[in-house]
């Protein structure tokens, strides 16, 4: 809702205060067409600055949420959630399995302290810092033969290297000489 809108139906709604301020027993017809007119008008700006559904709950947290009839605020989300603590209150946390996947892994479980993975990491530098320069390999002679692809391509780079990853990292082997290259134009002068 707009500065201009607010103020239109701040106005609308004191002069129905006015209205219901006047009202008495022997109010005439004329005066009680003007206040539905009134009201009407009131109405029209409210839906005109209305943008949004209305809400389904009473929660300020999840106003759009699912329904629970049963609920103070009308909100299953939360309801469930005290409804879980109220539980827990009288019997205490809920029992733990000793090892339940709570659904099959595509990709396979691993163990409490899961083996290091062995890869190397072709990279190039870029004039400032060494980066990756393609997709990690599992196997050493593979990584190689890229990185002698790359040299041989059409834009090679000042210098590549050879990571060895295997819990830490170990530079096995460096094409080039990677000189640091200033950015600027004209070296800053």
């Amino acid at each position: 809702m707009n500065h201009a809108q607010l103020a239109h139906l701040g106005r609308a709604l004191r002069l129905l205060g006015e209205h219901g301020d006047a009202l008495t027993a022997d109010t005439p017809d004329s005066r009680l067409h003007e206040v539905r007119a009134d009201l009407r008008r009131a109405l029209e700006l409210l839906d005109d600055s209305v943008t949004g559904a209305a809400p389904a709950t009473r929660c300020a947290e999840h106003p759009q949420g699912p329904v629970d009839e049963g609920a103070p605020d009308l909100c299953l989300l939360c309801e469930t959630r005290r409804r879980a603590a109220r539980r827990a209150e009288f019997n205490g946390p809920a029992p733990r399995a000793a090892h339940t996947p709570t659904a099959p892994s595509r990709y396979g479980t691993s163990a409490d302290r899961p083996q290091p993975q062995q890869r190397w990491r072709p990279e190039l530098w870029n004039g400032q810092e060494w980066q990756l320069c393609g997709t990690p390999r599992r196997d050493r002679r593979e990584a190689e033969l890229y990185l002698a692809a790359l040299r041989r391509g059409s834009r090679p780079a000042m210098a590549y290297r050879l990571v060895h990853e295997f819990t830490d990292y170990e530079v096995l082997r460096v094409w080039g000489t990677p000189v640091k290259v200033d950015i600027e134009p004209l070296g800053n002068l």
